[in-house]
């Protein structure tokens, strides 16, 4: 499976992927996910959000438990950013029919859409949709760099995109989610574990900062004349790392825009993106305030205009303890790969689990990176550890769906 997944549309020369919402990457995954679908002999169905449903029983008999990821990447992502849970999802399904096991709950595998938001800017579109936390009217007004908006996107690739919109029907026939993914930093890499089990996702989110000021020529203009929103994004950029080391939380200026965009013209617009996440709320509020009132320093300071807009927010999630306690019971009494105990780890990176959590019981498995590496084709995770999240992954599905 991995071999076959892997060639679809590496990004040269990185090596990383670029397989985009509604792109012909995109296609060609959801090809691939139906095909192994098929070949278990599983139910195929795509929801009216775009999301892929693999299912083993009858969907329409509820209290399902659910597994998958999402197939989609960020610019030059690695492989197993997604990836490696819908793979561990069908080899966890294989290997539970090797053991014999007998299901007494309706199992599905899924591939949500646009988890990543490499394309509109938003992350989690088709679990965000479906659970009523993104309305169609403000998904409609999506536009990736090119000016497309998410519903051409969405009818070039063969989808209504007038359907789309919550889901909570579909919702209410889950009784689990479990989704497994590989760690995007280096907690197990250092507690030497294979696998983990999340207890909670930060709280996190994305502002828009447009900074205006006067485009002019770069050649003629006196330095005192220029009313230059490049120097003042700069001191913002900076700003965002001071007030994140100081309030013990993240902040990341990872994307920019500028008008007109000319080597030889003093920028007219610069519009950047902040990522911010915090291990709690008030941190989050510290960090994202602290930047914005630096910025407005710096803006007034030198004649520049400046707005800001939150685009996405997702608040804390603190994964049902029931259930995130079950998942450990189970890895522990089963040995996971040996071990006596199966850490528990918070982290400071968005999923799909972590939206549905308002609507489903979720969890969520981390499979060692031993390079802590992530959104980079240095991400990595070895063969062991990924036998080791499949196993563990069977485990849990037993638990939670078999007799």
């Amino acid at each position: 499976m991995w071999r076959s997944l892997r060639p679809i549309r590496p990004s040269h020369p990185s090596g990383g992927y670029r397989r985009y919402a509604w792109t012909g990457a995109d296609a060609d995954c959801r090809l691939w996910f139906q095909a192994q679908a098929e070949a278990r002999g599983l139910d195929h169905e795509i929801d009216r959000n775009g999301n892929q449903w693999a299912w083993l029983g009858d969907p329409l008999a509820g209290d399902a438990v659910v597994t998958g990821s999402h197939l989609d990447s960020v610019p030059d992502g690695g492989a197993f950013d997604g990836p490696l849970g819908v793979v561990s999802s069908f080899a966890a399904l294989d290997e539970l029919r090797r053991r014999g096991a007998v299901f007494t709950r309706p199992l599905a595998i899924t591939n949500f859409g646009d988890e990543e938001g490499a394309r509109f800017g938003l992350a989690c579109v088709g679990s965000r949709l479906a659970a009523g936390q993104l309305t169609t009217e403000h998904a409609h007004r999506l536009r990736d760099g090119d000016g497309v908006s998410l519903p051409q996107a969405m009818e070039a690739a063969g989808y209504d995109p007038d359907a789309i919109g919550p889901d909570p029907e579909r919702l209410a026939r889950i009784g689990a989610f479990v989704e497994l993914h590989v760690e995007q930093g280096r907690a197990l890499d250092l507690s030497g574990d294979p696998v983990g089990v999340a207890s909670a996702i930060w709280p996190h989110g994305r502002w828009r900062f447009d900074f205006r000021g006067e485009a002019n020529h770069a050649g003629t203009t006196r330095l005192a004349d220029r009313r230059d929103p490049m120097l003042t994004y700069a001191e913002t950029v900076l700003a965002a790392r001071r007030e994140a080391e100081l309030a013990g939380g993240l902040a990341t200026f990872g994307k920019i825009a500028v008008e007109p965009n000319g080597v030889n013209a003093i920028p007219s617009l610069v519009r950047g993106w902040l990522d911010s996440r915090a291990a709690d709320q008030d941190t989050l509020d510290a960090v994202v305030s602290g930047v914005e009132r630096a910025a407005r320093e710096y803006a007034e300071r030198a004649g520049i205009d400046l707005d800001v807009v939150r685009e996405s927010f997702t608040p804390v999630v603190d994964f049902q303890h029931a259930l995130r306690d079950e998942i450990r019971r189970v890895l522990e009494k089963r040995g996971a790969d040996g071990a006596a105990t199966v850490p528990l780890l918070g982290t400071g990176a968005g999923h799909d689990a972590g939206i549905l959590s308002a609507s489903v019981p979720t969890a969520m498995l981390f499979v060692r990176n031993p390079t802590g590496i992530s959104h980079s084709p240095a991400e990595h995770a070895t063969e062991d550890d990924c036998v080791a999240g499949v196993r563990a992954l069977a485990d849990v599905l037993e638990g939670l769906a078999c007799s």
